[in-house]
């Protein structure tokens, strides 16, 4: 986003304002010449599309850079709200329907099936009752709300403006928590209820952002970070405004929140594990794995590969502990893990962070092997805040389209003391980071040939699969020649192969909690406190888990199926890649086309590369 020079302030925020006026007036009067009924070109639908999604999802618009609602908070938990975009997906999906397919473009055939996918895949989620479930422990606006108002998330805090906008975001926040308040009752009465340890987890989430000192809230945050140039009359009005909020608005509501989670939802909560326990859970969970992986794949199937993964990963965990050395069986290596002093070297948080950067220094030279095209976005590794890291896992939050801001690779660190360099480092930050989720999203992202539906959306089998196929690129990267941290990969592998089994396993064959972690911990180095993390987080949102593994798979099977039908991969063909032609399969070719059209599901996927494949022939 441009920088605004906030001299002579009133006169250019009136000026803004102004501008933004007269531009929404014109954008209206074109939607409204520009109707579904007369749209000749199917971009011109997905234009229309995207302007009226922004107005439904303003949290959504103001993390692709789209600042135009940046004061609104809707409450999407009414009724009304989901009829609303019941007929707002059936509308556009209708519109589809005008458009002859065969005569399309490739790249408009492409964008043509996923729309077709995703509409169908959302109208078909709002059949179920998910919202009697408002938000859990890992997911939902108290935990979103805090991440934006922080000051250091998406939401822009550089103007006089940005801060009245997030004003604007809180006065929202009460009715939404009442609405939501409302639906736990309803699903409390259908017996559609969260497990009473999810509960456990959230009232405290609640409890610490209470605070009697507004200074010492995390929403507090913009305030202390208040640029230079913001005059002193509007700085002394906007930091009376942001104590009053916190105080007035935000505080209470999280101690309603918390009360109601304490008091009353947590008697109701089940004691069961799975989502199938509830009302209509066996087709909830089918919808979930449905749409989390984009395949038809069954909930068994999916099982059944969990666990040939799961004995092929063994196979080179022991490996790894004869070539060390260690003599007894692998439970026993897990545990040395685990508690070894050397293992953990840490001192302070920025000991853990200046690893990470030495991994980021190392993969460097080694990248333009693998990949004709980087992000422009710039990227940094930032410590998770303190009020969610305990109950947050590592994690990429996307950068700006224009590169404003950048993407930001968080690390929760409770303990650096306690920091396992064999929780598998190098493979989290290809994961996360470089090239993982930052390249793919903001090359997504910054590819402006693409209709917005594309370049902003999310699915978890491509987005997911190809951040977990690029932590086995370790070793092409330079990385995993320290057998402790190519243990770490493989933990990192045979956790997400474990979830095939564990989310699988507790949502449709009555697999416990209990159980689920005590199977995570006879496969993996983890901590218990980890995997009890982990396993709460597969009860808090079935089927999304699944979505690494199958992803990763696919890509990994579409790699070797190029490879073999246009022979083997060699670096020495950097040059032919530059446009000239060529017999022979590019790893960075292959990588490079599968990133360029942001993700879709893997079905569309495998099209769209086979389609590549023939013409690289």
């Amino acid at each position: 986003m441009k920088k605004t020079t906030l001299t002579g302030l009133l006169a250019c925020s009136l000026l803004a304002a102004a501008c933004n006026e007269q531009k929404a007036t014109e954008r209206a009067a074109a939607a409204t010449e520009t109707t579904l009924a007369n749209v000749k070109d199917i971009n011109q639908l997905f234009e229309l599309y995207w302007e009226e999604n922004a107005k439904l999802f303003p949290l959504d618009a103001t993390s692709q850079g789209d600042n135009r609602y940046n004061d609104q908070l809707p409450n999407e938990g009414t009724k009304s709200f989901r009829d609303n975009l019941r007929n707002f997906y059936q509308k556009y999906l209708d519109g589809l329907q005008k458009f002859d397919r065969a005569k399309l473009a490739d790249n408009d055939r492409v964008s043509y099936d996923i729309f077709q996918y995703d509409l169908q895949t959302k109208l078909e989620g709002l059949k179920l009752n998910t919202w009697m479930i408002p938000f859990q422990q890992f997911w939902g606006l108290p935990i979103t709300l805090g991440q934006f108002g922080s000051g250091e998330g998406v939401q822009p805090f550089k103007t006089v403006k940005d801060y009245e906008n997030w004003l604007g975001r809180v006065h929202g926040f009460t009715v939404w928590a009442d609405t939501a308040i409302g639906n736990f009752r309803q699903g409390m009465k259908a017996g559609v209820v969260l497990p009473k340890t999810l509960v456990q987890k959230i009232i405290p989430q609640m409890r610490d952002l209470e605070v009697t000192d507004p200074t010492k809230s995390l929403f507090y945050g913009p305030i202390t970070r208040m640029p230079a140039d913001i005059s002193a009359a509007d700085k002394q009005r906007l930091t009376e405004a942001y104590k009053k909020a916190i105080m007035q608005e935000l505080v209470p509501t999280y101690k309603k929140l918390g009360d109601f989670m304490e008091k009353e939802y947590l008697p109701k909560a089940r004691k069961t594990t799975g989502i199938s326990a509830i009302p209509g859970g066996p087709e909830m969970y089918k919808y979930f794995v449905k749409s989390w992986t984009t395949t038809d794949k069954t909930p068994e199937e999916i099982y059944q590969t969990g666990l040939r993964e799961v004995k092929r990963i063994r196979t080179e965990m022991e490996k790894v502990k004869a070539q060390v050395g260690f003599k007894g069986d692998l439970p026993a290596f897990f545990q040395s893990l685990k508690t070894d002093p050397k293992l953990m070297p840490y001192k302070t948080p920025e000991d853990v962070l200046n690893a990470f950067r030495a991994i980021q220094a190392k993969i460097t030279p080694n990248l333009p092997k693998m990949f004709g095209r980087t992000p422009k976005t710039p990227f940094e590794i930032r410590q998770t805040e303190a009020f969610r890291a305990a109950s947050a896992s590592a994690e990429y939050n996307q950068g700006s389209p224009n590169g404003s801001r950048p993407g930001v690779f968080y690390i929760p660190i409770v303990d650096a003391t306690k920091f396992n360099v064999t929780s598998g480092m190098e493979s989290l930050f290809l994961h996360e980071a470089i090239p993982g989720h930052h390249y793919q999203i903001s090359l997504q992202q910054e590819n402006t040939n693409l209709p917005k539906f594309r370049r902003f959306a999310w699915y978890g089998a491509m987005g997911e699969g190809w951040a977990l196929y690029t932590e086995s690129l370790g070793k092409e990267l330079g990385l995993y020649t320290d057998p402790y941290q190519y243990m770490g990969a493989l933990g990192d592998e045979m956790h997400r192969a474990v979830r095939l089994v564990v989310d699988v396993g507790m949502h449709t064959k009555n697999m416990s909690r209990e159980q689920a972690i005590k199977y995570m911990l006879s496969n993996e180095a983890i901590s218990e406190e980890g995997a009890t993390a982990e396993i709460e987080r597969y009860m808090a949102i079935p089927g999304q888990a699944l979505s690494y593994k199958i992803g990763a798979l696919k890509i990994r099977e579409l790699r070797e199926k190029y490879a073999s039908q246009l022979g083997a991969h060699n670096n020495k063909l950097r040059e032919q890649y530059a446009g000239q032609h060529r017999e022979h399969f590019s790893l960075a070719a292959f990588h490079d086309e599968l990133l360029k059209d942001g993700v879709m599901p893997l079905a569309v996927l495998e099209r769209k590369m086979d389609n590549w494949a023939a013409s690289e022939k």
